[in-house]
């Protein structure tokens, strides 16, 4: 399987203050990967590099092939790498229907056009209806979203995402302030995204990790000092030192 997505010694300093430090990561179509690490290991700084929002000191992002270190966060997204936000971005009073709708208006151009005279086109709907059943969105789909659940909405951010017809997708904090009860409903989602999508996932909540990755990288200090399978990822001592400590035990007695 051929590699989509590389990052290759990204490097970000600010002043004299190095954040981000030689990091390297290479995804392949259909990876599952999570991206973990304490607060203040430079996870948000990597990812503004990564989408185009910051510019690196030294380093380079290379997609599907092409260089795209020195392009913008537009034209990455539109070369397909796309990414979610740990805080909502949503219409208080649009439905996900709607929202929906409008992502892949946009995506094609079309966003300026009337959003009313695109309910009756089969090609759209069918697109929308698609991706808000893969995230089981359907049965809420003309509510607005202010009247439906906080987890609901984490997953309609998803299928914004998924609108916009990523090649590699980076889920930032996906399950951030969702009640652990509506946490299933999160992992279920992701279990259903297309399998030859790269998914890079960073969150905080280790059980969904452990479940979701079949390989694990960890960030400290600004630096990967990891990257495995999840089965050895609670067994390494740097890890367990810099970022796991009583989670690693608990899963070493159980």
């Amino acid at each position: 399987m051929s590699e989509l997505f590389r990052v290759e010694g990204l490097t970000k300093s600010f002043g004299g203050l190095a954040v981000s430090r030689n990091i390297s990561l290479a995804m392949q179509e259909g990876d599952r990967i999570a991206l973990i690490g304490p607060n203040g290991a430079g996870k948000t700084t990597f990812v503004n590099l990564v989408t185009g929002q910051l510019q690196p000191s030294a380093g380079q992002v290379v997609l599907n092939g092409e260089d795209v270190t020195r392009l913008g966060a537009v034209q990455r997204v539109r070369r397909g790498l796309v990414r979610t936000f740990q805080v909502t971005r949503l219409f208080s009073d649009m439905t996900p229907e709607e929202h929906v709708t409008l992502t892949v208006l946009q995506r094609e151009g079309r966003a300026t056009r009337i959003l009313s005279r695109f309910h009756g086109n089969s090609e759209v709907a069918g697109e929308v209806e698609t991706i808000l059943s893969t995230l089981g969105l359907l049965e809420v789909a003309r509510r607005r979203v202010r009247e439906i659940a906080y987890g609901q909405q984490r997953l309609l951010e998803i299928g914004i995402a998924l609108a916009l017809r990523p090649k590699v997708l980076l889920l930032d904090e996906p399950a951030a302030g969702v009640p652990s009860s509506e946490t299933p409903r999160i992992e279920h989602a992701l279990e259903r995204l297309p399998k030859t999508l790269a998914v890079l996932m960073i969150e905080h909540d280790m059980d969904l990790v452990f479940r979701f990755a079949r390989r694990v990288a960890v960030l400290a200090a600004g630096e990967i000092i990891f990257q495995g399978l999840p089965s050895e990822v609670a067994a390494n001592e740097k890890v367990r030192e810099a970022y796991l400590g009583n989670y690693a035990h608990a899963r070493s007695v159980a």
